[in-house]
């Protein structure tokens, strides 16, 4: 019978291998030397000598033991004052003792009392060294200078490689992610598409002169795929891929930075032709101007100096292609931005309709979708999204799928994700009471029902009182089309549309609450823009005030610098207030015109939660929504005897108010 216990033991060769292999980390060899100096120390120090065991007596007792005649044989261990007594009568026992160092020992023998005749034989020897003791301070200290030799190598090795570029290298990298994985964004797609059929085939663009960008910036908001293209670029190009993070070039140590930076390019050369993938440049490509007056040494100028001498230095023909993604390009420093070093910027912005319905295909891949999902509705549904939202969108979708033990996504799913991203999940533990449940369904219904009876607002799609995040209600409204510019007339609508709900608590309830809160914020900031930013004042005329700095991509702003006067202050107070009036009258004028329905609805909404477009619309049956009637030149311009080529100019949208203008949310509390 084999016993559970019998198992092979490893052979001797399996066993040096182990050993080896323990003896090839650093960890495992300092871990080593340490036990073994410990070792040493307890044997040196812990373990008696063979000398310990040596009895040591007083020279008066030796004289005294001489003039007895118990001693037999005395030795003098030459150069030292010690002596080893040996008695008689067959006394094993070897004693020792010190003598004087002044005289010798038959001298003091004889002073002792011992006469001249009676002295026993005396003998002089070399001494015997004790090896025990030796080693026993030789070894640690060997150890110790060992260990120090070791650490001194070892923190040489790291400072070597303190300066080394920390940039992971892709051969012919396999990301599992193409240009078929990327949507929404095809004029930048076919940018840097041609950065593949450069490396691919360059003799293809040295045929006619062409050479291909030094640098290739990609800007744009957080979200937009500025990471997933550059994945992309490493799966189609099969060249090798350095991909690397702009903090990593930031040290508290001066030139570590610098020298990174020298590395890098120095294994891009020898792997050329390659991609050099800057992710998040703003953190190393920050302007100069832009950090104070520190000085020249200072280690960010010096990282930021090396990397324009690197990419300005390199010929175009090295086959060194760098591409920087950020999403502060206001901040980069613009010799870092001149051609010869980023020859293109590529901006990557948030998807139109279009985008989105593709983007959401390429997520959907793979997903098991119910029959009723339009993926073209949902991208209706999130206006303003990026792809990275989308991507969200329909993960939680899935999430919720599963968490509801179906097999397929439904509709119901998404545009559950969708208010789970917008808004947060919903709180259905909150318990409020009867009265705010009815504040906060008249205030919602009111800002529905402006929406209805306003041409220029868009179309409400879903109204609801159920708590979301720090929300008591949200009304959501989709537009029918991508908009880049708004006129005067949509922004006034837009403003009584955000004051429909603060018209409908005051003229049911005679009250107001602080349900509102954000919409006043809201209609503030956009009738201030209109007189400050986009000269649709009458008073204050066709003038920009205050001049703005703030964060293009990132949606913040800072304050604007006072460029104006009191006196032009005031009147910009007083033209914002008498927007934001016109804008409440509107609300009210329109509510008061529709009080039955606003009961109407406003207690289906108490009893049911949650209304879609299709029964919020059904009690507007036989009321035909007002149409838009855009004004049209009635002189075409070749007819009015202008120069119509030097009226062309390129026209900035205006900023898009956001979220202001699809969702409606209301904050009921205090």
């Amino acid at each position: 019978m084999r016993l559970p216990f019998n198992k092979k033991r490893p052979s001797g060769s399996e066993n040096r291998s182990f050993i080896a292999r323990m003896l090839a980390s650093p960890r495992h060899r300092l871990a080593g030397l340490c036990v073994l100096l410990l070792a040493l120390i307890v044997v040196a120090f812990g373990v008696p000598s063979r000398t310990s065991s040596t009895e040591y007596i007083p020279i008066s007792q030796v004289v005294a033991d001489v003039r007895g005649g118990h001693v037999a044989r005395l030795v003098v261990i030459n150069e030292s004052n010690e002596v080893e007594v040996h008695y008689k009568h067959g006394d094993p026992a070897i004693r020792r003792a010190y003598k004087e160092g002044t005289i010798s020992l038959q001298e003091t023998l004889i002073q002792g009392g011992v006469d001249r005749l009676e002295l026993p034989e005396i003998a002089v020897r070399q001494p015997d060294y004790n090896w025990d003791r030796a080693l026993s301070f030789l070894l640690p200290g060997a150890l110790l200078a060992g260990v120090l030799v070791y650490t001194l190598k070892q923190s040489a090795r790291q400072n070597a490689a303190f300066g080394k570029s920390r940039a992971k290298l892709l051969q012919e990298a396999n990301t599992g992610v193409t240009f078929n994985d990327v949507a929404g964004i095809d004029e930048a797609r076919t940018e840097l598409a041609e950065l593949v059929e450069f490396l691919k085939d360059p003799a293809r663009f040295g045929t006619l002169g062409a050479r291909i960008p030094k640098g290739v910036l990609m800007v744009g908001p957080p979200g937009t795929g500025k990471t997933l293209v550059s994945r992309a670029i490493a799966g189609e190009a099969g060249v090798p891929f350095f991909s690397v993070s702009g903090s990593e070039f930031v040290e508290m140590y001066v030139g570590v930075g610098a020298s990174r930076v020298r590395d890098l390019f120095a294994q891009a050369r020898q792997h050329a032709p390659c991609l050099v993938f800057i992710d998040e440049i703003d953190a190393l490509g920050r302007s100069r101007a832009s950090g104070g007056t520190t000085g020249a040494h200072e280690e960010r100028e010096q990282t930021l100096n090396q990397l324009l001498v690197e990419m300005d230095g390199f010929e175009a023909s090295s086959g060194i292609i760098v591409i920087g993604a950020t999403n502060r390009p206001d901040v980069l420093d613009p010799a870092l931005l001149r051609p010869g070093r980023f020859d293109r910027q590529v901006v990557l912005d948030r998807p139109d309709i279009k985008g989105r319905t593709a983007i959401l295909q390429v997520h959907a891949r793979g997903k098991p979708l119910a029959a009723d999902v339009a993926l073209d509705t949902i991208a209706k549904m999130t206006p303003g999204f990026s792809g990275a939202e989308l991507a969200n969108v329909i993960n939680e979708a899935a999430i919720l799928a599963v968490r509801q033990g179906r097999k397929l996504i439904t509709m119901q799913d998404m545009e559950e994700a969708i208010d789970r991203v917008v808004a947060g999940p919903a709180r259905k533990s909150r318990i409020i009471s009867e009265h705010e449940r009815a504040v906060t369904a008249y205030h919602e219904v009111g800002h529905a029902i402006v929406a209805r009876m306003l041409p220029h607002v868009d179309q409400v799609h879903k109204i609801t009182i159920v708590s979301r995040g720090m929300a008591g209600g949200y009304t959501r409204v989709l537009p029918a089309e991508d908009r880049m510019m708004y006129s005067k007339q949509q922004f006034k609508e837009m403003m009584a549309f955000m004051l429909g709900g603060r018209a409908a608590e005051e003229i049911v309830f005679r009250d107001v609450t602080t349900g509102a809160s954000n919409d006043l914020e809201r209609v503030t900031d956009l009738a201030r823009q209109m007189v400050m930013r986009y000269g649709m004042s009458s008073k204050l005329g066709l003038v920009s005030l205050g001049k703005r700095s703030g964060t293009e991509f990132l949606g913040s702003r800072s304050d604007a610098e006072v460029n104006y006067s009191e006196d032009v202050a005031r009147q910009i107070d007083s033209e914002v207030r008498e927007l934001v009036d016109e804008a409440y009258r509107l609300a009210k004028d329109i509510l008061l015109a529709q009080m039955d329905r606003l009961v109407n609805i406003s207690e289906t909404l108490i009893e049911r939660e949650t209304l879609n477009a299709e029964e919020f619309e059904a009690f507007f049956e036989g009321l035909p929504r007002p149409e838009r009637k855009p004004h049209r030149p009635s002189l075409p311009l070749q007819k009015s005897g202008l120069n119509t080529p030097n009226l062309v100019r390129a026209s900035a949208p205006a900023a898009n108010p956001g979220p202001a203008a699809t969702v409606r949310r209301g904050d009921h509390s205090p």
